[in-house]
């Protein structure tokens, strides 16, 4: 597969946004992968999955892990967001917390499987909304 690297390319984000949460699939079988690394991959799907649909509308955003932040951005701007994506807030939290070895406690097999349903819903809406 082809890259470019064109950040002003809502389809560039768009599809390291799906590369990411092809990784966090996949990981899952692969023997002593943490959750931790998974969610962390479900996170950067949503985000650049966020990221991907400011760039379609020309929206400028800051350097940032905050999905939230990322979403106010967007309603900000007009654009109706699902409660479905906007429930993909709580992947914020594997953005740095779960990176490194902390006093944490350790991601559950129950909190990935939610966290990379919630990084599909917002990846695909992503991919919906650029397909307008």
């Amino acid at each position: 597969m082809t890259q470019g690297n064109e950040p002003n390319n809502a389809q560039e984000w768009l599809l390291r946004a799906k590369s990411n949460l092809k990784l966090a699939e996949r990981g899952a079988r692969i023997k002593n992968v943490l959750f931790e690394d998974l969610c962390f991959n479900a996170q950067q799907a949503a985000e650049k999955a966020l990221k991907a649909v400011c760039v379609y509308n020309n929206l400028d955003f800051p350097k940032t892990h905050s999905i939230v932040r990322l979403l106010d951005i967007l309603e900000a701007a007009g654009i109706t967001i699902p409660e479905s994506v906007k429930e993909a807030d709580v992947l914020t939290q594997y953005a740095v917390q779960t990176r490194y070895p902390s006093w944490v406690e350790p991601v559950t097999k129950e909190e990935f499987v939610e966290a990379l349903a919630l990084a599909a819903k917002v990846v695909f809406w992503a991919e919906k909304e650029i397909g307008k």
